[in-house]
């Protein structure tokens, strides 16, 4: 199955696994809460490639952390960090 298969992608977006964390976010004067793998997922592929062209290589590792997260429970430590260091570096936290 390649990792652009729609259903993969909708298995990932309704993923309920919880993250490690609960990002807060303050985007365009709201906050956004990230506490699960889905929730990570459509916050990480709403945006635009343009607009994560600078991180590309974090925003690809989060992307893949968090498929094979939502595949496995056991990986939300590993998804959690790779997205922690996208937002960091992306000076979202």
């Amino acid at each position: 199955m390649r990792s652009a298969d729609p259903a993969l992608l909708r298995d990932v977006s309704a993923s309920e696994t919880p993250l490690r964390t609960t990002f807060r976010i303050k985007l365009n004067g709201q906050t956004v809460s990230i506490g699960t793998v889905g929730e990570a997922f459509r916050f990480i592929t709403s945006l635009s490639a343009i607009e994560w062209m600078e991180f590309r290589a974090l925003h690809e590792e989060a992307l893949l952390s968090l498929r094979r997260a939502a595949a496995n429970g056991m990986l939300t430590v590993q998804a959690t960090d790779a997205l922690r260091t996208l937002f960091v570096r992306a000076k979202l936290l």
